[in-house]
């Protein structure tokens, strides 16, 4: 197994810097592998909700291609009147809220929560999401009678252990520290770049949050697909998702090599899937489905009745098309009689420079969310790489606090942006060699604090498979320096 996962790492580091240089956009669709985060580390006790770092550089990746609706310029007929931005930014903005990093959630006043959104316009798949909330995220509810009660039945008892298992091995662990040290003033507002299909852990640091984003290369995928899906070909579907949510809540992040087969081109809608079930284990139900492409200026416009009857019937197309035109969701939710609706929304985006300077819509829907709360982890240590520099601009000017492993922001553009870094567990190098360039600042953050113990996993291993997490906060006034003046 070891052998394996070392292989594995490997070709994932290789894969990650080849995508990196391809300067080529295929159409969305044809879909190049896209490598990142490998699978290094034991697959040992449950460790954690994980992140798929996604190796955002592939030229297939679809920031602004035009056959996903849900990413770029419409294929789907219609572009419609503008949406609100669903900015939703936070009014408690934060240039003084994050004490020293790790302070402690009790040192300052709570922040005021985001405004209430208007709900979307457009087409909702909320009965959709409830079934698949039942059949695949193995929640509470009635199976519809069109699917296999059995098949569905065997598939969520292995599910549900592999949930409860991870609640009581990770969660148990992950949750007491979270609530010691994220502060309670942060923006309610989360941002979570190369996030794959990691809703949970992002509801584990911020189980306060009313806006969460995440941004990866996978799409969120069409939620219509299992009606589609009988006898031995549902078997199959739901024994892939099975699959990698075991390997998402026992190893602390997905391997996106798996991600790309299973979110593009899968039979079931599994980005989609692994945010249903973080609902279900954070014991949360959702309230409606959403798909939504990007404007120009950065709002979004939900797709119409009309736009989603144009994309054709889901059982006559192939699965990688079907789930780009879906790249993009709002999927709301709340907890069991609770009246208070929070939105996660997943971006299916290329965060390298090449796709952002080239279309600056996400960036300009992110900016509009005023100063956010962040995290990242497992993300192939692209913050650290020069080709990602605008994401990495994007978090120094707008996070408050952030939480990451080491793939987050490195010291040497953190300190000099007016960032403070609090270090836990141990870091002696990065597992893959994607991270070596931020190696040396690493080291010397980790090795210039005491000793802080770490009880869970966070992300990526390190070399010698240490556990590691670091906290960035913003004490004062913080941005990203000029490119030329770090340190």
């Amino acid at each position: 197994m070891c052998s394996r996962t070392r292989l594995i790492a490997a070709l994932s580091s290789i894969l990650a810097f080849a995508a990196c240089k391809s300067g080529s956009s295929p159409a969305v669709g044809s879909a190049a592998p896209v490598a990142s985060g490998s699978a290094a580390g034991s697959a040992s006790a449950p460790t954690g909700s994980g992140s798929a770092a996604g190796a955002e550089g592939s030229a297939a990746a679809g920031s602004g291609s035009s056959a996903a609706a849900g990413s770029g310029s419409s294929a789907v007929a219609g572009s419609g009147s503008a949406a609100p931005a669903g900015s939703g930014s936070a009014a408690a903005a934060g240039s003084g809220s994050a004490a020293a990093a790790g302070s402690g959630a009790a040192a300052a006043d709570p922040a005021p929560a985001v405004a209430a959104q208007p709900a979307p316009t457009g087409h909702d798949f909320i009965s959709e999401a409830n079934v698949l909330f039942r059949a695949a995220a193995c929640g509470e509810g009635d199976l519809p009678d069109k699917l296999d009660a059995a098949i569905i039945d065997k598939y969520c008892k292995q599910v549900r252990a592999v949930q409860e298992s991870y609640a009581e091995h990770w969660l148990t662990m992950a949750r007491p520290f979270f609530a010691e040290h994220v502060p309670a003033n942060l923006p309610k507002t989360v941002v979570y770049p190369f996030a794959g299909g990691d809703l949970s852990t992002a509801l584990t640091v911020y189980p306060d949050a009313d806006e969460i984003t995440t941004l990866s290369l996978e799409p969120a995928g069409d939620a219509r697909s299992i009606d589609g899906l009988h006898g031995k070909a549902l078997s199959t579907a739901l024994d892939e998702q099975r699959r990698l949510l075991r390997f998402l809540y026992t190893v602390d992040f997905s391997n996106t090599m798996d991600l790309i087969d299973s979110m593009r081109a899968g039979k079931l809608p599994g980005q989609l899937i692994f945010s249903l079930s973080a609902l279900r284990v954070h014991g949360f139900t959702p309230v409606s489905l959403h798909y939504f492409r990007i404007e120009p200026d950065g709002t979004l416009h939900y797709l119409t009745d009309e736009e989603v009857a144009a994309t054709g019937d889901p059982n006559k197309v192939t699965a990688e098309n079907r789930n780009y035109k879906f790249s993009n969701m709002e999927l709301r939710f709340q907890k069991a009689g609770e009246s208070r609706v929070r939105v996660y929304r997943h971006i299916r985006w290329n965060l390298d420079d090449e796709h952002l300077k080239g279309d600056d819509r996400v960036i300009k829907h992110l900016a509009a969310k005023g100063k956010v709360a962040g995290m990242t982890k497992a993300a192939s240590f692209l913050l650290s790489w020069e080709s990602f520099s605008t994401i990495r601009n994007y978090l120094l000017d707008h996070v408050v606090w952030m939480v990451s492993d080491a793939t987050g922001i490195p010291p040497m553009f953190a300190a000099p942006a007016g960032f403070q870094q609090e270090t836990y567990g141990t870091f002696d190098g990065p597992h893959l060699d994607a991270g070596r360039a931020a190696t040396v600042s690493w080291r010397g953050l980790w090795n210039g604090q005491p000793k802080r113990d770490l009880a869970f996993r966070f992300g990526y291993p390190d070399v010698h498979k240490h556990r590691h997490l670091v906290i960035t906060s913003c004490p004062g006034t913080c941005a990203a320096v000029p490119k030329g003046k770090g340190k």
